[in-house]
């Protein structure tokens, strides 16, 4: 099995606290998918000044396939953060070298030569899902964040195999409908995480309810990241719903943890 995440990467900083770190949507997932032992190619475009240089060694050191991780002359793209507790806050965003970002054709090939694709909303790479799915058995996932409303839930909805979405108004009717309304129209798996909550998942029989790991919180970056490449693991290794949700609860747990998206002992 192996999995291809496309989309962006950049760097967090903190400069409050004097911490940063390599990131991004895809670029989480990933690196959990490959520490639970699946191996994962990350598909993306970097900068040429240091903090692309940092992205690349620390992926490397993850043992990631960066083969069509790319490195383009100008800025890494950097989130300055800030904290509100336990949560972060986002601040100003320079994109860097992602506002020309393009996906080649022999990107988008090799991407569907894997048994998994997963992607996020912010990973501009809504437009190679077609081409995926046209070109491979691959399963596709996405990562809506708390976007249901975004413009992308509808426009994807014909190739996702595994949604995510977050919501913050817990197991409620409306997003029990909004389920099993994705998976009516086309996808295998709809999941909605509710933080602390725990999470849901409709398969187009049944509403399975996941549960949480208790732990010491630092920080909830990379929680909803971590938990996706949980469940992600558990589908390709033919775990149940249940289990899916479980594992995911688990890794997220472990990363919430720490102040990284990702545990790096």
């Amino acid at each position: 099995m192996r999995v291809a995440a496309i989309g962006d990467n950049c760097i967090d900083v903190y400069e409050k606290l004097g911490k940063q770190y390599p990131t991004g949507n895809v670029v989480d997932t990933g690196v959990n998918i490959q520490k639970l032992g699946i191996p994962t190619a990350i598909i993306s475009t970097t900068g040429s000044d240091d903090n692309g240089k940092w992205m690349v060694e620390s992926l490397k050191k993850e043992g990631l396939d960066l083969s069509h991780f790319h490195m383009r002359e100008g800025q890494t793209a950097i989130t300055y953060m800030d904290m509100d507790g336990l949560d972060r806050v986002h601040g100003d965003y320079i994109e860097g070298v992602l506002a020309d970002m393009v996906f080649a054709e022999e990107d988008i090939n090799f991407a569907a030569n894997h048994d998994l694709v997963h992607t996020a909303l912010w990973g501009m790479a809504e437009d190679t899902l077609p081409k995926i799915k046209e070109r491979s058995k691959a399963i596709i996932s996405f990562d809506y964040a708390d976007r249901l409303e975004h413009e992308l839930v509808e426009k994807t909805l014909p190739f996702v195999d595994i949604g995510f979405y977050s919501y913050h108004n817990g197991q409620d009717q409306y997003i029990k409908e909004f389920l099993k309304d994705k998976v009516a129209r086309g996808m295998k798996v709809a999941v909605a995480t509710f933080g602390e909550d725990g999470s849901l998942a409709y398969d187009g029989e049944d509403f399975v309810v996941g549960g949480i790991y208790p732990t010491s919180i630092i920080n909830t970056v990379g929680a909803g990241d971590s938990f996706i490449a949980g469940f992600l693991v558990g589908y390709l290794r033919g775990l149940s719903l249940a289990d899916c949700l479980d594992l995911g609860a688990k890794v997220a747990a472990e990363v919430v943890g720490v102040f990284e998206p990702w545990v790096t002992e």
